[in-house]
């Protein structure tokens, strides 16, 4: 097998009259989703579970093990799982989340960019795995997929040539600027030349997941990129990765393209309930404390449930700044009425876990 070389970007044959039974519904489930997120006062920490749940599995795909459970519990209350491999697991996923929100901050003033790309990429291989494998630089090297300890006579794919790779990336960076016809088209096409260019080293799936929200967002098709196509793609894996191969193999877009605008319609749909879900239980848990705890700090508690839903006390005073003798009375009104429960018991030093369930079981559905 040769390297493969795609065509520069905008494709010049591709025929839309295939897509446009799933333009309209895709584009208008995505306008739902993004009305529902507009009514959230803050996003960015009211929703931060689901950004945490995206981090968990876009790192699964790449073959990582950690849990949502365990990184709210890492993150929480400092519980540290005893195998290393865990450990690094969960900080993989904190470099995503670490990743996403910088350059969430970045696109604020900022158009999209390859060095926003690279900056992107160097944090996300931060002592992890790949750390030392060219973080934030484009290859200079000849790599390929195919199963892991085998030799590049049995890859199922090969990228192009190394010396090729900024030609592709400058190539995709302008089409990123482009006025395409249809925005989730365009976005399609972006996701599946980023995969098959393969630009760094290592890394390149997690690159190319994180680049779908951060163009919706730029984009204007959505008010915080909060979009998050992990769950489609985990679940349809196999069409997934044979849907970008016929691309190399065929020059099959349409297949590809149709593939994903039902992953953006049905992630939509599935992000709405989700999101719904989360806002109703704000709802509902806001009265709730409010009737408990007969305190000034009712709102600050909640929020702070949602920021952090596994929690000690000490996470709990740092992130509500609520005085400590509150806190105390707080919380052993809301394990005695259920609101919260006890993950783990304390036991001398060793402070107790808390856990927001109602919260942890919408995220990790």
């Amino acid at each position: 097998m040769r390297p493969y070389n795609p065509d520069k970007l905008p494709l010049s044959k591709l025929d839309c009259r295939p897509f446009l039974r799933l333009i309209g519904p895709a584009n208008a489930a995505l306008a739902r989703y993004d009305g529902m997120l507009s009514s959230v006062l803050n996003p960015r920490i009211l929703l931060s579970p689901l950004t945490t749940q995206e981090a968990v599995l876009s790192s699964q795909i790449e073959g990582t093990l950690a849990t949502v459970e365990e990184v709210l519990a890492f993150e929480g209350a400092g519980q540290t799982p005893t195998e290393e491999n865990k450990r690094n697991d969960i900080q993989e996923i904190l470099n995503y989340r670490k990743a996403m929100n910088y350059a969430i901050d970045e696109l604020k003033d900022k158009p999209l960019h390859l060095n926003l790309i690279h900056q992107v990429h160097s944090m996300l291989l931060d002592s992890v795995r790949g750390k030392d494998k060219a973080r934030g630089i484009f290859r200079r090297v000849q790599n390929w997929i195919g199963r892991s300890g085998t030799s590049i006579d049995t890859a199922k794919y090969i990228p192009p040539e190394p010396e090729k790779v900024m030609d592709y990336m400058s190539n995709l960076e302008k089409y990123i600027h482009f006025e395409e016809e249809d925005r989730l088209i365009q976005l399609a096409i972006i996701h599946a030349q980023f995969e098959m260019i393969h630009p760094y080293v290592d890394g390149n799936g997690r690159v190319g997941r994180i680049l779908i929200p951060l163009f919706l967002y730029e984009k204007g098709l959505l008010s915080s990129p909060m979009f998050y196509l992990s769950a489609y793609l985990e679940m349809h894996r196999d069409e997934y990765c044979s849907r970008l191969q016929a691309i190399s193999q065929d020059s099959d877009w349409t297949g590809w393209i149709l593939f994903f605008l039902r992953a953006i319609l049905e992630q939509a749909k599935s992000n709405v309930e989700k999101v719904r879900a989360i806002l109703d239980l704000y709802e509902t848990k806001k009265a709730k404390v409010a009737d408990l705890i007969r305190s000034q700090f009712a709102i600050r508690t909640v929020d702070t449930l949602f920021k952090n839903p596994i929690f000690t006390t000490t996470r709990f005073l740092k992130d509500s700044q609520i005085p400590k003798t509150s806190v105390a009375r707080i919380l052993r009104l809301l394990e005695e009425n259920k609101v919260i429960s006890i993950l783990q018991a304390g036991s001398g030093k060793r402070p107790a876990i808390y856990a927001f369930d109602k919260l942890v079981d919408i995220v990790k559905t």
